[in-house]
């Protein structure tokens, strides 16, 4: 069967996103999940459907990609076609084509989980790995500790909140308060949590982003999380990462899992704090030239 290569409909990004929500389990590598398209849709529904690919054949999705820049591609597939090498010459192909609609010419990343075919096949054809990542992973089996501090849910009250913490801990003016509402107005907002901590003064001081769950029994993925620079070193990442593991939790999920730069050692510590384990590092595909 012929494998398709698609940019999904508005609605067919619901598609795609059910089948990443299938595809996630506590064993898997860290890989594309559904909250990470979920998450996108802060930049509005049809620039959503616009960055997401698929590739079916004979009707079923067997992978999905979506551009999280237009020189980096994070994608995952189906777990029983991690070796399916009709597939993964097909990826090549199109990762490698820029006529195809998928990366341009010129350097270029690809974010793949560990295990596929596909990284055999892209180092025969000399693509090298980038700066690693570190992704952690914290079991939702035991009820989770009290975070210590005050945590509120980020509703539309909030939206400025959400904005103003984002831009300090990211270092950047592109947040506002249209941001949460673009986000909480996809597809599958109703299995995410955002969530805020708050100083003795009401003043907010860390968001967890967004936690958004797979559905009952499967991970949950934290994606981001930032503390504002006025409330750094004061234990509030720690605290507002527990609370979002315990929602993701009451929403029956089985675990949590999150990403971050090696390089981000303070990061990483953080998650640790928060009593997740670190899984073996990750890298980047890329094409230098």
């Amino acid at each position: 069967m012929t494998i398709v290569l698609s940019t999904p409909t508005v609605d067919g990004v619901r598609e795609a996103m059910a089948a990443l929500r299938e595809w996630q389990y506590d064993e898997a590598p860290m890989q594309l999940h559904s909250g990470d398209i979920g998450w996108n849709y802060r930049f509005g529904t049809t620039e959503t459907a616009a960055v997401v690919r698929t590739w079916s054949r004979d009707g079923r999705i067997l992978a999905v990609g979506m551009l999280d820049s237009p020189r980096l591609v994070r994608m995952t597939v189906a777990p029983d076609a991690f070796q399916d090498e009709d597939l993964a010459r097909r990826l090549v192909e199109d990762f490698s084509l820029p006529e195809r609609g998928v990366l341009p010419e010129g350097a270029v990343s690809i974010e793949a989980p560990l295990g596929l075919l596909l990284h055999d096949l892209l180092s025969k054809e000399g693509w090298g790995v980038d700066e690693p990542w570190t992704p952690l992973f914290r079991d939702l089996t035991e009820p989770v500790e009290d975070p210590g501090v005050r945590i509120k849910s980020i509703g539309p009250e909030q939206a400025q909140d959400f904005a103003d913490v984002l831009r300090s801990a990211f270092n950047t003016s592109r947040p506002t308060r249209e941001y949460w509402h673009a986000m909480s107005a996809g597809p599958f907002y109703a299995d995410a949590r955002c969530l805020g901590a708050y100083d003795d003064r009401g003043s907010v001081a860390a968001v967890v982003v967004t936690v958004w769950s797979a559905g009952p029994g499967k991970p949950g993925l934290v994606e981001p999380m930032g503390v504002h620079e006025d409330h750094r070193g004061r234990g509030y990442g720690r605290a507002i990462t527990v609370a979002g593991a315990a929602a993701l939790r009451e929403m029956g999920s089985s675990s949590v899992r999150v990403c971050t730069p090696s390089s981000n050692v303070g990061g990483v510590a953080t998650y640790k704090a928060a009593g997740f384990e670190v899984r073996p590092e990750v890298r980047d595909r890329i094409r230098t030239a």
